[in-house]
């Protein structure tokens, strides 16, 4: 993995759980809010929900990005990346134990240089866990829902050569493109991979998922270190906590 991946938490003030990611240039804001109530399809269900949504700020990019609210609606493309988000993240959370509450996890591009929807999956896995942590804290739910961090990293073949975490210019010119996403105990939650312009083997996919592993192992780490600051920094003690 060639680029530094920084983050940050407790970004923004009124979140239950916020934290700033930033992996080389791409910076992206992801916050948690949390409302008791739940989708007309889950009432009596006794459990809860965890929706996402995604978007980017106009000036996130080198030409401004117009607002999709303008438009009237979103993207197939946003869709697609909050679906993802949504998705990955509930597959690391038992709904049963958040029951009547519904976790809002809000991915705001500022700066986009590259992986900006593996960098909100990675970003808002810590976001949830500090959210949880302060929802048993406050006695809204008996224990964290989550059951481990889920992460995601794009993979590539640029120039014939299996890159790592891509940033834009060379996503722009990969000829393979993969997004991956995969959870602590590592596990597939999704694999998002097309050839842009060559077929690949079936060796070089195995050693894109074997680097993509690799490299989701020390994304995890980071995300822990984060969650135990975080935790200490409250006057907690780590050790009862799963992460």
């Amino acid at each position: 993995m060639k680029r530094n991946t920084k983050i940050t938490y407790d970004y923004v003030k009124y979140p239950y759980g916020s934290v700033l990611i930033e992996t080389g240039k791409t910076k992206v804001i992801c916050n948690v809010s949390i409302e008791e109530t739940v989708p007309p399809f889950l009432r009596d269900k006794n459990q809860g929900w965890l929706t996402a949504e995604y978007s980017m700020l106009p000036a996130s990019t080198h030409s401004r990005t117009r607002r999709e609210v303008s438009s009237g609606k979103i993207s197939g493309r946003t869709a697609e990346i909050q679906r993802l988000i949504g998705r990955s993240l509930r597959a690391i959370v038992d709904l049963t134990k958040m029951p009547g509450i519904t976790a809002f996890v809000d991915c705001d591009v500022i700066q986009a240089d590259g992986g900006t929807r593996t960098a909100s999956i990675t970003g808002s896995a810590v976001a949830l866990a500090i959210a949880f942590e302060k929802l048993v804290r406050i006695g809204k739910i008996e224990e964290n829902p989550m059951n481990e961090l889920v992460t995601a990293i794009s993979v590539g073949i640029v120039n014939k050569e299996i890159v790592s975490d891509l940033c834009y210019e060379e996503d722009s010119n990969a000829q393979v493109d993969f997004n991956i996403v995969m959870t602590e105990s590592g596990r597939f939650v999704e694999l998002q991979g097309t050839a842009e312009h060559e077929p690949f083997t079936f060796e070089e996919l195995q050693q894109i998922l074997n680097i993509a592993k690799t490299d989701i192992n020390e994304l995890c780490k980071n995300q822990k270190k984060t969650i135990k600051k975080w935790i200490k920094e409250e006057g907690h003690n780590y050790e009862k906590h799963p992460f």
